[in-house]
């Protein structure tokens, strides 16, 4: 309750605050301090001569006391402490309506002491520090140009070739942690049967796999690197995936597999950080898994 007070304040001081930006006048009421410790609310002062000239809120009026009697110091340092605090309630109202929204709440599973998931469905990345919600990203199969060329010259001896690929040489998520965990959250199951798959990036595409067939001879494959992964349901729809082995710097994502035919809409992201590499560790990259798959339209 106490914060659901504090954040009706601040959203109230945000609308007050921003009522100043108005192109109406609007004077705020100032507290012109007296020696004897006491103020009159005012809305403009002005010293004349021996005189201190001022628009009292209270009265609505303009009334006159003798120099004497200010404390303009108090006054001035009242003027500062009101500022502040202006500044503050303005800053502490922007970044209420930025978590509002732009950060989710995260009160869903608690996946480190103090660090939840949020609420709502998704695929999120745990690299021991945060949550990191994974963006999904549109991929596009795109004809081996230079196999057509070969095969419009030799026939059916060569297979037909096209890839899958992302735009880009490089996914907008960045992770640093070379073993991250997977969080995904999902009614249909979807954890169960994500593949994590090691992305090769050219120039200005990122390829994810490569099929191939013989034309009227063979069934498609798809051929693409599957990393190894650890799978664990930690609740309904709530799955957790871990790499068996921490990531190789590079591009990465997560797919689903729909009757061996993979889905086209893609959670992407990148390793920029990975352990050295000790003696016996190996270079290779991981085993393509191949598997036979309907002709793409």
């Amino acid at each position: 309750m106490a914060l659901l007070n504090r954040r009706l304040i601040l959203c109230s001081a945000l609308v007050l605050i921003l009522g100043l930006g108005c192109p109406h006048p609007v004077w705020a009421a100032i507290q012109l301090f007296m020696k004897d410790g006491t103020y009159q609310l005012v809305k403009s002062y002005e010293v004349q001569g021996d005189r201190v000239r001022y628009y009292s809120v209270e009265r609505s009026a303009w009334e006159v006391i003798p120099l004497s009697l200010v404390d303009f110091a108090a006054t001035e340092r009242a003027q500062q402490m009101e500022k502040a605090l202006q500044e503050q309630l303005r800053q502490e109202a922007g970044e209420l309506e930025r978590q509002r929204y732009e950060r989710p709440d995260d009160s869903g599973f608690e996946v480190a002491p103090g660090i939840r998931l949020p609420a709502e469905e998704g695929v999120y990345a745990f690299d021991g520090t945060r949550a990191i919600r994974l963006i999904q990203s549109s991929a596009e199969v795109v004809t081996d140009k230079k196999r057509a060329a070969l095969l419009a010259l030799s026939g059916p001896l060569l297979k037909n070739r096209a890839f899958v690929v992302l735009p880009g040489a490089k996914a907008a998520v960045r992770i640093l942690a070379p073993q991250p965990a997977f969080f995904v959250q999902a009614p249909d199951g979807l954890g169960a049967k994500l593949e994590l798959i090691a992305v090769r990036a050219r120039k200005e595409i990122r390829q994810v796999e490569r099929l191939e067939w013989r034309q009227g001879i063979s069934q498609p494959a798809e051929l693409r690197a599957a990393v190894p992964l650890e799978r664990v349901e930690l609740a309904p729809g709530l799955f957790k995936l871990t790499p068996v082995q921490p990531l190789a710097l590079g591009e990465y994502a997560l797919g689903e597999p729909i009757q061996q035919k993979l889905n086209l809409e893609l959670w992407d992201f990148g390793i920029d950080g990975a352990p050295a590499k000790g003696k016996g560790d190996s270079d290779s990259p991981p085993k393509i898994r191949r598997s036979a798959t309907p002709p793409r339209d």
